[in-house]
């Protein structure tokens, strides 16, 4: 059986957490995935209080981390010790990392080898990043080859997004199933996953479940039957999460 999760930010904390904590004891889904928003610290306490386990999520590009880039080390360093209090706080079982933008993959793997984290994977990403929003051109971790090198070098996991498996084929003009099955190779320790708008795209997308161009059929037969997986969706409303509750029926139900 699928363990799925709840993908939230630490700043959730006037909205969404009380609606976690209902859909939680209500059997809905297994954990919080949970980015840390730097500086945020403050919030700790509240998610700590919900007694919910969490996997954690480093900040990426948008939000100043990035692994790839040398002159960012110091600063990837201090974001880095706010998120480890809030996996050490929370009993995290994993913290997630991106590899960055632009730079170069060997930085990216040398950066992450240099934290010495235990619980790290690393999560793969489209080839080129989102247009106009990340101030940035060429996603580190694109392929399951930079991704083995991470691996290698820094001796962390994986967290094997599909989406982002699928955006990458697509610019390199590889047929993007056969291409997630690639990355399936290197034996991911969880998953993210959402629909896609338009299965062709280089770019990513976030529509619910059954609402968009994903074969979520093809897809579940080459997830592993327990499989921990991050249902990374939209949310509908700032205020309810039952459109969650959707999502994890469509991905427990689909006819395999």
């Amino acid at each position: 059986m699928y363990k799925l999760g709840l993908k939230l930010w630490s700043t959730n904390t006037d909205n969404y957490l009380q609606e976690a904590l209902r859909l939680y004891n209500k059997g809905i889904y297994n954990y919080i995935e949970l980015y840390i928003v730097p500086n945020t610290l403050n919030t700790l306490d509240k998610w700590n209080k919900l007694k919910i386990p969490f996997i954690i999520h480093c900040p990426h590009f948008a939000h100043g981390f990035n692994l790839a880039k040398k002159e960012k080390m110091k600063s990837n360093q201090k974001i880095y010790k706010e998120v480890k209090e809030f996996a050490d706080r929370l009993s995290a079982r994993y913290i997630i990392f991106h590899g960055g933008i632009d730079g170069n993959i060997e930085e990216a793997a040398q950066q992450l080898s240099n934290l010495e984290e235990p619980r790290a994977l690393i999560e793969n990403k489209p080839y080129r990043a989102l247009p106009n929003k990340m101030n940035g051109e060429f996603c580190r971790g694109y392929s399951p080859g930079e991704i083995s090198y991470v691996k290698e070098v820094s001796k962390c996991g994986f967290c094997l997004d599909i989406g982002h498996a699928i955006c990458s084929a697509n610019s390199q003009k590889i047929e993007p199933y056969a291409y997630v099955e690639c990355f399936l190779k290197l034996k991911p320790d969880m998953f993210h996953l959402t629909d896609n708008t338009d299965i062709s795209s280089e770019f990513d997308s976030h529509p619910h479940l059954g609402t968009g161009e994903l074969d979520l059929n093809k897809i579940k037969k080459i997830l592993p039957v327990d499989a921990t997986i991050t249902l990374e969706t939209t949310k509908d409303t700032k205020d309810k999460l039952d459109d969650f509750i959707n999502d994890t029926k469509v991905i427990r139900n689909i006819a395999p």
